[in-house]
């Protein structure tokens, strides 16, 4: 019983922690719990831990998303991670020693990924809320994250809406819907972006 009992209790703090930042920064966190462990598992199942490549995380909140990457078999030293609350960088730090948190904006990420300018990621997790930001600058950061992988390789977007944040048909990326976790808290769609083999970008002002 008293393993059940921390686990609770973590999982409390860990949403209390994520409703605070919420309340805080209502616009930076896209929902007011964690996303969920199932949600956070199949978000992750797109890395490759066996190329021992970086991945790139946008988001990471509390850190259930972080911790399935890492689950998953990438080391923490490949993986890099955007969070815009300093709250929740410092707590991460603490969590997972190794793992580059970073604390940044997204939408800044020639100077947030300035030690990393010279590599190339794997593929890209994004928890950002998407939805709280103009369509154009969603696009312009899509755009930017596919500069920074392989032809091919995705990024993957959690949104609570049921159509894709970032609309198709308005850039170099193509769209796919990658799944829909009714057991996430709201539930959850998520959304596979990738840029073809042989297109550029075309920057959205």
């Amino acid at each position: 019983m008293g393993n059940v009992k921390k686990a609770l209790a973590a999982k409390f703090d860990e949403e209390l922690r994520f409703f605070r930042g919420w309340m805080d920064k209502p616009k930076a966190v896209g929902s007011i719990v964690p996303t969920s462990g199932v949600t956070a598992r199949r978000m992750a199942s797109i890395v490759r831990p066996e190329r021992d490549d970086m991945v790139l995380e946008l988001g990471p909140g509390t850190g259930v998303i972080t911790r399935a990457i890492l689950q998953q078999g990438i080391k923490p030293e490949n993986l890099v991670s955007v969070e815009y609350s300093e709250d929740f960088v410092d707590r991460l730090k603490r969590d997972m020693p190794g793992v580059h948190f970073i604390h940044g904006d997204a939408f800044d990420l020639d100077n947030v990924l300035a030690p990393w300018k010279d590599r190339q990621f794997d593929s890209i997790i994004s928890a950002i809320p998407m939805l709280n930001f103009p369509v154009p600058a969603r696009i312009s950061l899509l755009e930017s994250l596919l500069d920074l992988l392989p032809a091919g390789r995705p990024v993957v977007q959690i949104t609570y809406g049921a159509v894709s944040p970032v609309p198709a048909n308005r850039g170099t990326y193509n769209v796919d819907r990658f799944d829909f976790i009714v057991r996430n808290i709201p539930p959850a769609h998520l959304w596979l972006y990738t840029r073809p083999e042989g297109r550029t970008a075309r920057r959205t002002q």
